[in-house]
């Protein structure tokens, strides 16, 4: 009985976490604070050093684990990220997530070396803390009601999504310089390169391929769908790797490429991935936080909140009006995007590969870029949404749906359901359904009036505040738009 009862018992450990921190969750909007916060303190908490008193000290299980939660978590990014919007946003975020990465982790390293670390460990510390994390930042502002203007949130969208895998380049460089490898900077450039374009054709062959996949079989279930494109984003990661490239952008752009053309269950595929998304945020984060000892981050205090503060007031700042200032971004914009540049899950991630390479003293530089992670997070973190609305960059809270309608097909149908809310000097205010100028193909299916579902009838009066769903063609929602006005939670 004794295996039956450890696995009941993990178990139950796990679906208590879980549950904290789903229930903790809507406290990280409320207090300004990222949710990883939440996770990471959940995780202390319960590590051997806390009252869960759960032993965990594995790098290379936390490595693994982690590598997995980002392949779902970039896999769900690319997947919400329109064509439209990585074109629109690829120069400025291009530069944040290759450049000012790059000058990210220099300045760091300097600040390291002034405060007293050997230089090899400082520009590894630099090279683990380089790489944002957007996500956090999302987070805050969603549940704290305030959007990005268009051009501001598209750019710190795409350059989450990008500058994992220049972070994960240059800590593998700063771990073999730490370990005197003797690798010259010309080879560590081609490698660079190699991997870029590895990874960049693998996402192309994968992502079209699998769209092509996606569309042309037939399975039995609409539950089988969501298995493909998790099986899709294992293999982008995989073969990219394998054959030296950048896995990570391998997962990202596969996803996008995924994502740019209609495919059956296409909602309940995204709202899958958002699952486990979410579910890879939590384990991921509670996971590190098990394996973080308090006592050991006491002795990185000083020296965390000093690079702490780099980070967020020198480093981040030059690093971003450097490649965005030649841009002509207006100012405000590049000082919202120097501000927010929130570390997350990557560097903490990436803080465990010295430690599995035997870098000296890889311990300690894990639990130093823990802390500054921390730090980051709680005090910029808390600042977003104010500075947002501040800079004059908050667009207002957006319009979402009351409801939601969708149609689940095993076959791919060309239309969708679009919300629109009708206001006192729309065209359509006052209308009757059957007077209205609707394309044809397109159907108005639904009224929403307050509390009030309504069928529509041709008899049915639109009055203003009503919210219309109507099932429309592609090729006409130009006129629909402009015959009610602007789609709810219209993502491009």
């Amino acid at each position: 009985m004794t295996e039956p009862i450890a696995t009941a018992t993990l178990l139950a450990a796990i679906g208590i976490l879980l549950a904290l921190a789903g229930l903790a969750s809507p406290l990280s909007g409320r207090f300004g604070v990222p949710a990883l916060v939440t996770f990471l303190a959940l995780g202390i908490a319960a590590g051997s050093e806390g009252i869960g008193g759960i032993p965990f000290d594995d790098y290379a299980i936390a490595f693994r684990l982690g590598s997995i939660a980002l392949v779902l978590i970039l896999f769900d990014g690319g997947l919400n990220t329109s064509p439209v919007v990585f074109r629109r946003a690829l120069r400025g975020a291009g530069l944040l997530a290759t450049v000012s990465v790059c000058l990210t982790a220099l300045v760091m390293a300097g600040v390291g070396i002034l405060l007293g670390l050997p230089a090899p460990l400082a520009l590894l510390t630099g090279a683990v803390v380089s790489s944002t994390d957007a996500a956090a930042v999302f987070s805050i502002l969603r549940s704290s009601g305030v959007r990005l203007q268009r051009s501001t949130g598209s750019t710190l969208e795409v350059e989450s999504g990008l500058n994992d895998p220049m972070a994960l380049f240059l800590t593998v460089v700063a771990t073999e310089v730490a370990l005197g490898t003797g690798t010259s900077a010309a080879e560590f450039g081609l490698i660079f390169v190699q991997q870029a374009v590895v990874g960049g054709v693998v996402a192309v062959v994968i992502g079209l391929g699998g769209r092509w996949i996606l569309r042309s079989v037939r399975l039995p279930a609409a539950g089988l769908y969501p298995v493909l494109t998790v099986a899709i984003a294992f293999l982008a990661f995989g073969v990219a790797t394998l054959l030296e490239g950048s896995g990570f952008l391998a997962v990202y752009l596969a996803a996008i490429l995924l994502a740019a053309a209609p495919v059956p269950y296409q909602a309940g595929i995204r709202r899958v991935h958002d699952a486990l998304a979410w579910l890879a945020q939590i384990l991921m984060f509670v996971m590190l936080g098990l394996l973080v000892f308090p006592s050991r981050l006491l002795p990185t205090t000083l020296n965390g909140v000093a690079l702490a503060g780099a980070l967020a007031f020198l480093a981040r700042p030059l690093a971003v009006f450097a490649v965005l200032a030649p841009l002509r971004m207006p100012w405000r914009e590049q000082l919202f995007i120097a501000w927010v540049g929130l570390r997350g899950a990557v560097p903490i991630v990436l803080a465990t590969y010295p430690v599995l390479r035997g870098v000296p003293a890889g311990d300690q530089i894990f639990h130093l870029v823990f802390f500054v992670v921390l730090v980051n997070s709680l005090i910029p973190g808390a600042t977003v949404a104010w500075f947002a609305r501040r800079l004059g960059l908050a667009g207002g809270p957006k319009r979402v749906a009351a409801a939601s309608v969708e149609l689940v097909s095993l076959r791919e149908l060309p239309g969708e359901f679009r919300w629109y809310l009708v206001s006192p000097a729309s065209a359509v205010a006052g209308a009757f359904v059957r007077d209205l100028s609707v394309p044809e193909g397109c159907v108005v299916t639904l009224v929403v009036r307050g509390t009030e579902v309504i069928a529509p009838r041709g008899s049915t009066a639109l009055l203003p505040g009503d919210e219309v769903c109507v099932f429309a063609i592609p090729s006409s929602r130009p006129l629909l738009d402009l015959v009610f006005g602007g789609a709810l939670d219209d993502p491009s």
